[in-house]
Parts: C-alpha cells; structure tokens; sequence
C-alpha cells in the first residue's frame, strides 16, 4: 500500500508538472517551475558560442522549465562572462565556465549540446558531440558546405542521438498552419514561391592585421577552418561574409525561407538551380554577395526563387523577410507567425495573424517564446522519441538548396542536379565547392 500511494504521488506530481508546464507560455522564466521538475527529468546542455544568437539561445533555454544549462562555451571571454550571468539570473544557478567545448563534452551529465558558434564550426562541433553521446541543436545552417552535411545525416544513423536543426518556424503554429492550408488545397495546386530577406547592413570597411586581442582564443576561433591572419572587422559578426568562415546571407538569412518553400511545395532536391548576384553596395572586405537571386526547378513541375537583399531594405509583400506560395485558385503569403490567403483577384480570403511580436531584422532574438517551441520538440524528441519537427535529413536538404545557390554564383555555372540526392551532374568546377579544405588535423571524421 505504502509502496502504491507513493508511486501514485510520484506519478500525480509528474502529471500536474505537465499540464502547468503545458500551460505555461513557453519563454516564461524557470524559477517558479523548476522545482516542480526533479534534477533527472532536466535536458542539461552545454552552450557551445554565446556572443549574440548564443546567448538568447542560452538564457531562453535557461528559461524552460524542464531544462538546465550547465556549461557556457566561447573563446571570448568577456562573451562567456556575460552569458554566465544572465543564466544565473534566470535559472538561480550559474553554469560551468568550459572555454573548449570539447572539455564540455567529457562531461557524463551533459544531455546535449546547442551550437551557435560560426557556420564553419557547425558540423564539426555537431560531429563530436553526437560521437560523444549528446544529442544537439544546430543553429541553422547545418553545414558550411554539401559534403559536412551528409556527414551529419551519416553520424546521427551512426551514433543514434537526435540532431535538430534551429529552423524554428517549422514549430511556429500559425506556420504550420498555414503550411497545412496549401497541402490540402488552400489556393489549389501550389506550383512556385518565393521567398525573400532584405536588411541594411553598413559596410565592413578594409580591415587591419592586428595582434589578437588579449579577451579571443583565435586559434579555436577558427578550428576546421584553414588559418588566416586576425584582422579588426571580422569577429564577431561580420565573419559571415567570409567564405573561408560564413556562408553569405543565402544561408544566412535565406535557409529559413527556402526552407518554407521547400517544406510548402512538398520537394526534396532540385533538377536545376542558377544564381546570379554580386556585392554592390559597397566597396570593401566583405566578400559574399550582398544581393542574390537564387532560382530552383523541381521535378514535380514546380519552382521557387529566393532573394537576397542584405544592403537595401525596401520590403517585398509589405515585410522585410517572408515567403508567398503561388497556386491555381490564389496565394498565401506568410509573415512572421501570421499568414494571409488571396483569390487570384488579390482578395483577402482569409488573414491569421501573429501570435507573439518578431523582429525579423533582430539578429539575436526576434521570437524568443516561438523559438521555445523548437526546443520543446527537441527535448520531446530526446525523453520520447517523438519526430523532430526539423531533424537533421530535412535540416540538410534546406541548406544544401542555399549552397547549392551559392556554388551556381560563384562559378556562373546552371547546375544540373541529381533530384535523388541532391548531387550535381557532370559539372567539375561545381563539384570543387562540394568539399572544403580544412586545417590540418580539424577535419571532420565518423
């Protein structure tokens, strides 16, 4: 009896922690729920870069009740110092200070790791951690390259640990809605998109070889990466706009919508793709391009465009980033959390708007308590086994569209691709860009 009533409690206690924690809006702050939640029943992660995305993720993810942050991972310092902080002040408990996120995964209760780092360091990180044992969260993209994605979808059959991918709008619920209307008909056969990202990023300038300041680990900076020389405009942010480090606004930017489109039009891998683009805007070190048109043709008899605007801002669709689907009997532009749906005389047929407020231009954290949403997945996806809403084989087919964009660019190549795989058909010069050089002894390995 004794024995009984106490599994009963147990069991009582676990169920009402669910439906509060269910009732809860999903950015809302841990202190008052996490007691309800025993230590075991916490997703401890270890943070892997926290200077801008980094630490919204770290400090949302401090908010979840059924989550705990035990370790903080950056080379610099002061980055790390403040992320510490505001972790502590949100969880009442101060995370580990781990500058090498490998030291981090020696750790046996370490759950998973979240990697925001640069894009160069993504795979790789991601590749060690799941060799490790710890599941991840991947900011969006995946890979720096085609080739480090198909590792990721080859090290998670390996080593069997969940690998999401942070395209947090396949979790947003008026998305998915919206993406339910155009699967069943919504605006008929929904047959191409187009997607779009517009910001008004300054110049980068001509940077200065400098010595490295006292606060950087340099070195693990730039990890896989093949060595350059330190210079004073590349980190924090502007290393997107870098080849040997970034992956240009398509990836940027421009994963996100490219995976709606992909998602809406129900497709895989493209037959062709072409692109055309340049940095305009400026005179400077920023090497990507700064405008993009990136366009792809399935073989379902359907197509999408993205574009890219990273130094002019005018909106396209009355939004600085977004995607609208065209189908037979009307469209459905998406905006944030929101979408509206038109007959083909552009008539409002029906509009559902946001739930939550998004700054799509705010780099760090434009929908924190959206984005919880993806994190719940993915820890339902580690305590359940439930499908991830963006697991690393879709995560890796969106991403692989922008890169493949980006490889049409740089050698002014139309790209014949393989609708199977992904691969691209009898193009040397193409194929060139599939692979990376590394530093050597930081490749990645199975």
């Amino acid at each position: 009896m004794k024995k009984s009533r106490r599994t009963f409690l147990k069991n009582t206690v676990k169920g009402s922690a669910a439906l509060m924690i269910g009732s809860i809006l999903p950015g809302m702050s841990a202190k008052s729920y996490a007691s309800i939640l025993g230590a075991n029943d916490r997703i401890r992660v270890g943070m892997m870069g926290v200077n801008a995305r980094g630490l919204a993720l770290a400090t949302n993810y401090a908010r979840q009740p059924n989550c705990e942050v035990i370790s903080v991972s950056d080379v610099d310092t002061r980055a790390a110092e403040k992320c510490i902080e505001k972790v502590k002040e949100v969880q009442q408990k101060a995370p580990a200070a781990i500058p090498d996120f490998r030291k981090a995964l020696e750790n046996k209760n370490l759950d998973a790791l979240v990697v925001a780092a640069p894009d160069h360091w993504h795979a790789p990180a991601a590749i060690l951690a799941a060799k490790a044992g710890k599941h991840v969260y991947l900011e969006k993209p995946c890979s720096h390259n085609p080739h480090e994605g198909e590792l990721l979808i080859q090290v998670q059959k390996k080593y069997n640990k969940v690998i999401q991918m942070g395209n947090q709008r396949r979790s947003w619920p008026n998305v998915i809605a919206a993406i339910k209307e155009i699967h069943s008909g919504t605006i008929g056969r929904a047959y191409f998109a187009k997607g779009w990202y517009t910001n008004n990023r300054e110049s980068i300038g001509i940077g200065k070889k400098t010595d490295v300041p006292a606060w950087l680990n340099y070195d693990l900076w730039q990890g896989p990466a093949p060595r350059r020389a330190f210079q004073d405009n590349l980190i924090h942010y502007n290393w997107h706009w870098f080849w040997n480090w970034g992956t240009g606004e398509a990836c940027n930017n421009g994963t996100h919508m490219v995976d709606l489109m992909r998602w809406g039009l129900q497709v895989d891998y493209p037959t062709r793709v072409t692109s055309s683009g340049g940095r305009y805007r400026y005179k400077d070190d920023w090497e990507t391009p700064d405008t993009q048109v990136i366009s792809l043709e399935f073989a379902n008899n359907t197509s999408m465009v993205w574009e890219g605007r990273s130094c002019n801002g005018q909106y396209v669709e009355g939004s600085s980033v977004g995607v609208i689907f065209y189908g037979e009997t009307g469209s459905l532009v998406i905006d944030g959390n929101a979408y509206t749906v038109y007959d083909l005389k552009s008539k409002v047929v029906k509009e559902v708007k946001n739930t939550k407020s998004i700054d799509a231009r705010n780099v760090t954290n434009p929908a924190a308590d959206l984005d919880a949403l993806h994190f719940q997945n993915f820890f339902d996806g580690i305590k359940n086994g439930t499908a991830l809403n963006s697991d690393i084989l879709s995560g890796h087919q969106s991403t692989l569209l922008c890169q493949l964009g980006n490889i049409a660019l740089l050698t002014g190549n139309a790209l014949r691709i393989d609708p199977s795989n992904g691969h691209i058909k009898n193009d040397a010069a193409a194929m060139k860009f599939w692979k990376r050089d590394y530093q050597p002894g930081w490749e990645p390995k199975l």
